[in-house]
């Protein structure tokens, strides 16, 4: 993929299938919601779609803001209709973040950048927070860029 193809509105075309998929997950079940996206949508396939966000995050608008040396991160898109209701954020980091709290859950499909990164404990793929989780999420073995998937935007 190209980068003149790696805009916001091409992230949010290339996301919106997943976003209408997790809609109807419940992710109060968190793992059962993490077994069937990573049977349904393995991360191995998912090239194009790791290559628009490396795309947006070597030209700057993906992750325009940083917070620690290692964390950087920025709002994709707002939530919307063709997302499901859900706001898309990214996020690209190497160590520990900071906390916070998912009322509604939140679903992160992750891309390693580096190393062998496991977030929350787990390898490149989708990870799922459930509803009203807290959590200092950390990245150990390696650096990730993270999809967040936020229902309402929570």
């Amino acid at each position: 993929m190209s980068t003149p193809d790696a805009t916001p509105d091409a992230v949010v075309a290339a996301l919106a299938p997943f976003a209408r998929r997790i809609a109807t997950l419940d992710l109060s079940d968190p793992s059962g919601a993490q077994a069937t996206l990573n049977r349904e949508f393995p991360v191995a396939p998912l090239g194009p779609v790791r290559a628009l966000l490396a795309a947006g995050r070597a030209a700057g608008w993906l992750t325009p803001k940083q917070a620690t040396p290692t964390l950087w991160f920025g709002r994709v898109a707002k939530p919307s209709e063709p997302l499901a209701g859900m706001s898309l954020d990214a996020v690209d980091m190497e160590g520990e973040g900071a906390s916070h709290t998912h009322p509604n859950g939140e679903v992160s499909l992750c891309f390693a950048t580096g190393g062998e990164p496991r977030f929350l404990g787990f390898p490149e793929g989708w990870v799922v927070a459930g509803v009203g989780s807290r959590h200092v999420p950390p990245v150990t073995g390696g650096r990730v860029t993270i999809v967040c998937f936020l229902p309402g935007g929570a």
